[in-house]
């Protein structure tokens, strides 16, 4: 298969690493930089030096530095968009009538024009192309992990079953098992709030407040996610999955997660400015709780977490006494 990854990040190098090695020869692999110059850099050294250091390319990756997205889309059978959010759009719009599969890999909600709320990546493919046959690859991944070949479960979800099938053709392999599901709105809530959670995780670790009020925290979390998800039309199981529980999991109590790093700065009395600039990559998390919080008013869903996140991030709340907000709840069955 003829794959093409636009994005030259960490994930997006890291999936092109993946398929590209671990595709047992079946797959022939492009990956686009949307900067020149770092595309020079990874054709020359054979590294992407800014977001993988020390990973080297594989020989059969190609990387692309003259040609355009839509002019590459149409040679490619598959398109995978590894930009964050804030770029989705613009790359849906690029490739909206090469006939292809698409899926993106972004997790996260796009910011909020005017006074409409910020949009869901399909909710966003409705919109820019909506005649595209399109999906997501979500799961618990970090992408140094994925780039040094060590084992991965990731979801292809999609309405299409060509587009769930593509990606797992193209990226189920030795070391990455990927699995097929119908219901994307679940997994695009799941990879969206997960990262809201995280925040909200880090700021306890930080402030070092024990395993027993993470484990609380995450689980209530979990319940806030399911609410929404259910809210916009998800599954409920979804979120026992990889996409839901797995991805929580992972991304609020592990170390290479950059959300988690956000609230572990948070705590350590660094500003949010100062924390994202810390880690030199985007933190979805800072821009999606907003929306998050936005959406479940007005559907009138209760979801105390996120809130709480957003308070911490608008410094309406200092990092100690956010802590009463996120844990505090008055009594109640749990259901």
């Amino acid at each position: 298969m003829k794959i093409l990854v636009l994005g030259a990040g960490a994930w997006g190098t890291a999936l092109a690493i993946s398929a590209s090695r671990h595709g047992q020869g079946r797959h022939q692999v492009s990956l686009w930089a949307r900067d020149t110059a770092q595309a020079a850099q990874m054709t020359a050294q054979r590294v992407n030096r800014r977001y993988l250091p020390g990973i080297e390319l594989p020989e059969s990756l190609q990387i692309c530095r003259q040609q355009t997205v839509a002019e590459l889309a149409h040679h490619h059978e598959l398109v995978v968009i590894a930009t964050p959010m804030a770029g989705l759009r613009g790359m849906l719009q690029a490739v909206h009538d090469c006939g292809r599969p698409v899926a993106w890999l972004c997790k996260g909600f796009e910011a909020a024009q005017g006074e409409a709320f910020g949009m869901l990546g399909h909710e966003v493919q409705a919109q820019a192309a909506p005649l595209l046959q399109a999906g997501v690859l979500s799961g618990p991944s970090f992408a140094q992990e994925v780039a040094l070949g060590q084992p991965t479960a990731l979801v292809a979800a999609s309405a299409h079953s060509a587009v769930r099938d593509a990606l797992v053709a193209a990226f189920h392999n030795s070391v990455m098992r990927v699995y097929a599901n119908e219901d994307i709105v679940g997994v695009e809530v799941g990879g969206a709030v997960k990262n809201v959670l995280a925040i909200a995780t880090g700021l306890c670790d930080g402030l070092q407040l024990g395993l027993n009020a993470r484990a609380a925290l995450i689980t209530r979390g979990l319940a806030e996610m399911t609410r929404l998800g259910i809210a916009l039309g998800a599954k409920a199981e979804t979120f026992m999955g990889l996409s839901g529980l797995g991805d929580l999991v992972l991304t609020a109590t592990g170390d290479l997660s950059r959300n988690r790093q956000v609230g572990l700065q948070l705590a350590k009395g660094l500003s949010l400015k100062e924390a994202v600039t810390s880690l030199g990559h985007v933190a979805e998390g800072v821009y999606s709780a907003r929306t998050v919080v936005q959406r479940a008013q007005a559907l009138g869903v209760s979801m105390p977490i996120s809130e709480g996140v957003v308070a911490l991030l608008d410094g309406r709340l200092q990092p100690s006494a956010a802590v009463a907000t996120l844990m505090g709840r008055d009594p109640a069955r749990e259901r």
